[in-house]
């Protein structure tokens, strides 16, 4: 099981105040989420990433440049299954997303959530029939889901790790590899811009059709051979080739590193730390250096899927699928050579709150309102 930590999230420097749209103590409001609100003490925020693979909650206060997160949830319900042989979203499938959304829905009204952020991604983007997927969570779980485009998709994984770039790092390369996709950017770095969005410092970027999910259905993810393994990033090398011209200078800046986040990369950082069970807080910000991340995946690659699935932090539900995580991971790290990664345990969700508290400007310089 992996472990939600409670620790405050940092965003950065303090974001520019803009008037709020829900004042505290004002008249809550949920984007459009359909849950229905009470007034709380103190403002919760809630932001639900519903992926290809998992369905994802975080509820969190605003803090001091940050937030702090009070309540978290996190189930794989592999929505996409299926989807690289069809193009319709399976009637088991949606069950099992329907019975995940029904406990956010739950944790959001104990938390007296006052705004919140539902998003869908891939899967829903490619399903034909996502959009009836929408309707039905709506009338069953009375949650508005928006799916959003790929863009988007980019953006907010770029928000919600950017804090964790290196300050000195003139360029860096941030990618979130998911269940139906994997979302890349080139960043300047604060050295070369200092702004304190960072979205604004993006060069490039791109969203490649594939993620663990998918790609482990083409290639087979129980088994993994080494053969099967490079036929894998060759694969995925072949979608990464436009952006990967288009950012080629990326990687000869001063400093230059990769940034990655996604169940592939923090599973990669817990069997580097030996970790006996996932423990968030020795992950989130972890630095691993190019040497450290092959060994990982060569140790990922000496094991079958029994012991897979018996390393608590991987996990029954993951283990067929990780071995095509480390696959698009090996094509970026090639594509971008860099002598370290940092791990984020964060991305969408982060990303989602801290747009939210920016808009109903919860911050002010020095700290929280």
């Amino acid at each position: 099981m992996r472990e939600e930590s409670t620790a405050t999230i940092p965003v950065g420097p303090a974001a520019r105040p803009i008037t709020p749209t829900a004042p505290p103590g004002g008249t809550p409001r949920s984007e459009g989420s359909g849950v229905t609100h009470r007034p709380t003490r103190r403002n919760a925020y809630a932001a639900l990433d519903l992926g290809t693979n998992n369905c994802r909650l975080l509820i969190a206060e605003p803090a001091s440049h940050g937030f702090r997160v009070i309540d978290a949830f996190s189930r794989i319900v592999r929505l996409g299954e299926g989807l690289g042989n069809a193009d319709r979203l399976s009637e088991p499938a949606i069950e099992r997303t329907i019975d995940a959304l029904r406990v956010c829905r739950a944790k959001m009204q104990a938390r007296g959530v006052v705004r919140a952020k539902i998003i869908a991604t891939e899967a829903c983007r490619l399903a034909v029939n996502g959009a009836a997927f929408v309707e039905r969570v709506r009338d069953e779980v009375g949650l508005d889901l928006e799916i959003v485009d790929r863009q988007t998709e980019a953006y907010l994984a770029v928000t919600g790790c950017a804090a964790l770039a290196d300050p000195y790092a003139e360029s860096v390369v941030i990618f979130d590899i998911g269940g139906g996709s994997t979302e890349i950017a080139w960043l300047d770095g604060a050295a070369t811009n200092p702004s304190t969005d960072p979205t604004l410092r993006i060069r490039a970027w791109d969203s490649l059709p594939v993620g663990v999910v998918t790609l482990a259905e083409r290639h087979g993810g129980a088994d993994v051979t080494r053969l099967t393994f490079e036929g894998m990033v060759e694969e995925v090398a072949d979608m990464l080739s436009r952006f990967a011209i288009r950012a080629a200078p990326a990687a000869n800046a001063r400093h230059f590193h990769l940034l990655g986040t996604s169940g592939t990369v923090t599973t990669l950082a817990a069997m580097h730390l030996r970790l006996a069970r996932y423990e968030r807080r020795r992950v989130d910000g972890l630095w691993m250096s190019d040497g450290e991340v092959g060994g990982a995946i060569d140790d990922l690659l000496d094991t079958r899927l029994d012991q897979r699935a018996d390393n608590p932090c991987i996990g029954r539900d993951r283990a067929d699928l990780v071995l095509a995580g480390c696959a698009i991971l090996e094509a970026i790290r090639r594509a971008f050579p860099s002598d370290r990664l940092r791990i984020a345990d964060r991305g969408l969700r982060e990303g989602l709150l801290m747009n939210m508290m920016r808009e109903d400007g919860v911050w002010r310089r020095g700290g929280y309102r």
